[in-house]
């Protein structure tokens, strides 16, 4: 089982750090469906697993300068505002259901409902829809909260909403979107496990998944940036849209069976 959950987190952090999506949001929902730990403890190993992936990422992308340092500088701030915010309801979700299984149900529906939003407009509204590059300093702040409610909340580092939200409101192509998205990762998983670490709200979790998720988090930041850099934008793109469509599907399934 340790070698499976190593790969599944190798190649998720891969693909993220390809399409900026952070790997968590594919981390996540497997690992829920295989029901090998809490749902709780899947979020916290898989929110420091992607925090890993995305430091590797930024790092090895830092040459490329392809992150706008204003607009990724303030999103980011955002980003760890909303990543505190994230983590308290978060835990406030957990203390009122009172049970793993319906903490799991509302998160998969959620993410659901926020990856078929943004496949369709990846997929039919993009090209159609007109779009912005929002400027001022306070919308930046309040967009990355944005941001970094729904990736701490759903314990997966970001995911593709922050894409959507990149092409829409600041008018990023695919490569400068996913440098931006795994910027703004970093720092909201980063305030996400800080805060977990202040409050003491830490899960029990078997110590062996950590030191597999965690360096195959590393791992696959590495590989990633080095296919980043090969592959092209209608390539990322195809891979987003069908990575999008797996999600959903494994997010229904997990909500069936968390309700079940």
């Amino acid at each position: 089982m340790g070698i499976l959950v190593f790969l599944i987190c190798f190649f998720s952090s891969v693909v993220g750090g390809i399409c900026g999506i952070g790997g968590g949001v594919i981390i996540k929902p497997v690992l829920d469906a295989m029901n090998i730990m809490s749902v709780s403890a899947i979020s916290f190993l898989s929110g420091l697993t992607v925090l890993s992936m995305s430091v590797i990422s930024v790092f090895r992308q830092r040459k490329a300068r392809l992150v706008e340092l204003r607009t990724g500088s303030l999103l980011a701030v955002g980003a760890v505002a909303g990543g505190i915010v994230g983590n308290a309801l978060f835990q406030s979700v957990k203390a009122a259901a009172g049970q793993d299984e319906l903490v799991g149900m509302v998160q998969a529906i959620v993410l659901a409902l926020v990856t078929l939003l943004t496949l369709v407009y990846s997929a039919f509204l993009r090209g159609r829809l007109p779009s912005y590059t929002v400027h001022n300093a306070l919308a930046c702040a309040v967009i990355g909260g944005i941001m970094g409610v729904l990736s701490s909340f759903l314990g997966i580092g970001g995911g593709p909403i922050n894409l959507a939200i990149l092409y829409f409101a600041f008018s990023m192509d695919t490569k400068k979107a996913a440098a931006n998205s795994l910027y703004i990762i970093m720092f909201s998983q980063a305030a996400s496990f800080l805060t977990s670490c202040v409050k003491g709200t830490i899960p029990d979790f078997p110590w062996p998944y950590l030191l597999l998720m965690v360096p195959a988090g590393i791992l696959g930041g590495m590989a990633g940036s080095k296919l980043n850099k090969k592959l092209s934008a209608a390539a990322t793109d195809r891979l987003f849209a069908g990575l999008l469509c797996l999600i959903i599907a494994i997010c229904v399934y997990n909500a069936c069976r968390f309700a079940g």
